[in-house]
């Protein structure tokens, strides 16, 4: 039995095409929505003035909170100071720092004067000694404006971009170079605020999970619409106000979307969770889910599988999460089924019932949302259906179905790169996901769409043979949960396809009885022979050589983050260790 929640209608349309594509929608048509997003925040400040916004723990370890009537009053005055110093179209405001109160200041400033901002990951600013992809996003924005929470900690940084860009100003909460933000809360002599007409409203970099980063826009309007869309699936946000507590950057859609949108349009409160999915940074995680009792809560599989464990250990923890959810929504990559069910069965235990478990598929060009498997009862890989308003194409390419956009969600293209969006959208200007689709039951397109892979990571065999790589890769996560990771596939123009298989360094240790080095798990008795069963197993289920795995390896070196191997959502990036491990691979599966 599933706790009761409010979800929106399911009922699709299919169009059949005589060019073998096909066109899937939702019935359900979009509601109007305001054509700016800061719309929500005068909205929320006059009706609820003294309703908590943002929230997130101080020096002293205490929750510093800030209303709406206290966001609103200090964003205009930032905004009066943008105003002041005078931009033109293509300006930007380009924060470095994390998620923070500040940060969300400037933000909601920017947005206020009609300023385009653009987050970027505060690991190019900080984990890279050449600052290359910083520089990067530096030529590509070119920033009149540049905020860092602390000049010290971004100090590096900030001279690059100084000496690139003289004339660039730099605002800091704090040990400002240039800027006080404080000094910029107390600006009291107010300009009109403008109207433009659908102005972008930020510019979101990708991660790059296949590829570079290249800057998405997304104007106002299109914010405002995906806000809109995600609502109809998801309406029980609208009946009371959200409570979140969340990680997820807000230089990634997830995060700075859809989480940070979807407090902003509710009229709900967002506690900055300062921790991420690592050994030490799910401790403070931990920490603020032990005070506050989440709404909906957003992960993605790594972090729902490291929280999974403390909620079992902890009785009180577990009662505090699940005593006011609704959902459990994981996004950026698949949810091993065995988590999936160890979720279920927690939920039992606690309150006695189980929790919707909800995912989709969307991407940074979508805004982020394209569809919702919004129903108790999904499963992982499940994507569900359309959100109201988007036309979904089913096109064939390579043997499969592409799924490609169009609606007032998705982007209106790249930042500065005209080249890039002429491949990008299709000669009916639908944005190519490169994202493989089918049809749980073609008899019920109501039952949604299932993942089939990416386009670019599949390749074929010598035999001409095409292989999957993301079904293979989910379906053998799923099975080597919890001590594969992530799964490399090889085998280009080859006879057979080859595994590189990233693990889970600490549920090798705790399978071992020990703490090992790296390198020590290349040749850990346990760990091989799981990877082995798990082989073995998968390879039983399989037919024929486009899904069997005849070699496979632990990688010989754990992925580097700082060379671009891990993206932001802990995904791997097949290309590049595809290139970094080819000698290794040459030699171990095809000599």
């Amino acid at each position: 039995m599933y706790k009761k929640v409010n979800f929106g209608p399911t009922k699709t349309s299919v169009e059949k095409r005589k060019d073998g594509s096909i066109l899937y929608r939702n019935l359900q048509p979009l509601r109007a929505y305001p054509n700016e997003v800061t719309f929500f925040l005068d909205q929320w400040s006059t009706e609820k003035p003294d309703h908590v916004f943002l929230a997130q723990r101080d020096s002293d370890g205490e929750w510093e909170k800030l209303t709406y009537s206290e966001a609103n009053l200090k964003a205009t005055a930032i905004a009066q100071y943008f105003l002041q110093k005078g931009f033109g179209d293509e300006s930007t405001v380009m924060l470095l720092s994390e998620n923070s109160i500040s940060n969300a200041l400037v933000v909601l400033g920017a947005l206020k004067a009609g300023l385009t901002y653009a987050h970027i990951s505060p690991a190019y600013s900080l984990k890279s000694d050449s600052l290359e992809k910083l520089d990067y996003c530096v030529e590509q924005l070119k920033p009149d404006f540049v905020f860092a929470e602390d000049a010290e900690k971004y100090s590096n940084a900030l001279k690059s971009i100084q000496k690139q860009l003289p004339e660039v100003s730099v605002i800091c909460q704090r040990n400002s170079p240039g800027v006080n933000l404080s000094e910029l809360l107390k600006i009291s002599n107010r300009q009109n605020l403008p109207k433009k007409d659908n102005p972008i409203a930020k510019i979101l970099f990708t991660s790059g999970s296949t590829g570079s980063p290249k800057g998405v826009i997304i104007h106002h309007s299109m914010w405002s619409a995906s806000l809109t869309q995600i609502t109809q699936c998801l309406p029980f946000m609208a009946d009371n106000p959200p409570v979140f507590v969340d990680w997820l950057p807000w230089h990634h859609t997830f995060g700075g979307n859809h989480n940070f949108g979807l407090t902003l349009m509710h009229g709900g409160t967002l506690y900055i969770d300062e921790g991420i999915p690592s050994p030490s940074g799910i401790e403070t995680t931990v920490k603020n889910l032990k005070g506050i009792s989440p709404t909906a809560y957003f992960n993605v599989p790594k972090g729902f599988e490291m929280l999974l464990d403390y909620l079992e250990e902890d009785t009180e923890l577990s009662k505090t999460f699940f005593k006011n959810l609704e959902m459990l929504f994981y996004a950026g990559a698949g949810l091993a089924q065995p988590i999936w069910d160890r979720w279920e069965a927690l939920a039992i235990k606690t309150i006695e019932m189980k929790i919707p478990i909800i995912s989709g598929l969307g991407c940074t060009e979508a805004g982020p949302s394209a569809m919702f498997a919004n129903w108790p009862g999904a499963f992982s890989g499940c994507l569900g259906v359309p959100v109201a308003g988007l036309d979904v194409k089913l096109t064939p390419v390579n043997d499969k179905l592409e799924a490609r956009y169009k609606g007032p969600n998705i982007t209106a293209g790249y930042w500065k790169a005209p080249e890039v969006n002429k491949d990008s959208f299709d000669e009916e200007g639908y944005y190519k996901t490169g994202d493989a689709v089918r049809f749980l039951d073609e008899e019920n397109p109501d039952l949604g769409l299932l993942f089939d892979g990416r386009i670019k990571e599949d390749f074929k065999l010598s035999s001409g043979t095409w292989v999957s790589v993301g079904v293979i890769r989910q379906k053998l996560m799923s099975m080597g949960d919890p001590i594969i990771h992530d799964i490399v596939l090889t085998g280009l123009n080859e006879n057979f396809i080859g595994a590189l298989v990233f693990v889970n360094h600490s549920a090798c240790e705790k399978l071992e009885g020990r703490k090992l080095a790296y390198e020590e798990l290349l040749s850990a008795e346990k760990v091989n022979a799981f990877i082995d069963q798990t082989m073995e197993l998968f390879n039983g289920q399989s037919k024929g050589s486009s899904t069997k795995i005849v070699k496979y390896s632990i990688a010989p070196e754990a992925p580097d983050a700082l060379a671009g191997e891990i993206t932001d959502k802990g995904s791997i990036n097949q290309n590049k260790i595809l290139k970094k491990h080819d000698t290794f691979i040459a030699e171990t599966f095809y000599s």
